[in-house]
């Protein structure tokens, strides 16, 4: 593996142009081609950020022999797509969340990249942000005991335009794939990684046929509840707290760049800690792309593709629950 990982971007939209823009924070990585299904975008893309290949189409971006991996930073229902042509190409490739459109499409992405032997990751950013990696190193210590229960949401005032991509069934609309994948992520996380035994979930759908809220309740093996909502048209406090037989953690802003770390133990002992971050906190999930290829290893601890396939179950398990589907599915 070359010293600098050179990567090649998948998409053109706000967040491939804040993976760009972190890009640059890292020494040992660099940009060399940028795809989109227009010539026009892939261009303007690659002016503004001095990206020397362009494009049109995700075949053509994935057989550029310049590059080592790609993000695939398109819209979810183009993720499958984009991904497998990346595969077929040998090339190593970072999925932006959610993975995919469901646990189909999730179990075609994995396959074809255990098959071909090549790396692949979901980027579920906030995973290797250092707030988040604390409360890992806090749970691995076994500082609250076990596990009881999680509650954590993910709500937000977004596009209320029945055009606008978070509306529209046909690009995987809704509250729960943009949105709701964070708590139910973090919930995977502290609790093992596993799917949930059993799966509880309500919901209220806008007009254009996406949901616009839903509830949760996850239960895990071993016991342990997840308590999760997420909307698209309410701002919620968007918090986590992990409740042990010891004690508990809180991360009163769990799904930002930073946040502080609250550990309240049973015996009354508060420690609150505040790490530092710069960027938009898209860095370190690259970092840790560069980190496995040079290791020559085809996936991520922190991220693994099995815990990857047991949230998209667990997703669709909810949006069977509260009646969600998308066309052609």
């Amino acid at each position: 593996m070359a010293d600098r990982i050179r990567w090649g971007i998948a998409g053109t939209g706000g967040i491939a142009a804040a993976f760009a823009e972190d890009l640059k924070l890292l020494p040992d990585a660099e940009i060399v081609a940028v795809g989109s299904r227009q010539r026009a975008s892939a261009d303007a893309f690659a002016d503004r950020f001095g990206i020397a290949h362009r494009h049109v189409g995700y075949a053509e971006l994935a057989a550029d022999p310049d590059i080592d991996a790609v993000y695939v930073a398109v819209p979810h229902t183009g993720h499958c797509e984009a991904t497998l042509a990346a595969v077929e190409d040998g090339k190593a490739v970072l999925v932006e969340k959610p993975f995919a459109l469901n646990a189909a499409e999730t179990e075609r992405m994995i396959a074809a990249a255990r098959q071909a032997g090549t790396f692949m990751m979901e980027a579920m950013w906030v995973r290797f942000l250092p707030h988040l990696t604390l409360v890992r190193e806090l749970l691995a210590e076994g500082r609250i005991g076990t596990v009881r229960s999680v509650v954590a949401d993910r709500g937000e005032l977004l596009s209320t335009d029945p055009r606008h991509r978070i509306r529209n069934p046909e690009l995987g609309g809704g509250a729960l794939l943009d949105l709701g994948i964070y708590p139910v992520s973090f919930a995977s996380m502290v609790t093992g990684g596993r799917l949930p035994e059993r799966v509880e979930a309500v919901g209220r759908m806008t007009d254009t046929g996406v949901d616009a809220h839903a509830s949760m309740l996850l239960v895990y093996p071993g016991g342990a509840h997840g308590v999760i909502t997420t909307s698209l048209d309410a701002r919620s406090a968007n918090t986590a707290a992990v409740n042990g037989t010891e004690g508990r953690i809180l991360v009163p802003q769990p799904w930002g760049r930073t946040s502080a770390v609250e550990l309240i133990t049973n015996d009354g002992v508060i420690r609150s800690t505040t790490l530092p971050q710069e960027g938009h906190g898209l860095r370190h999930q690259a970092a840790e792309v560069g980190r496995r290829l040079r290791a020559g290893e085809t996936e991520s601890p922190v991220v693994p593709l099995d815990e990857t396939l047991a949230v998209m179950r667990t997703l669709d398990l909810v949006r069977e629950r509260i009646g969600l589907t998308y066309p052609g599915e």
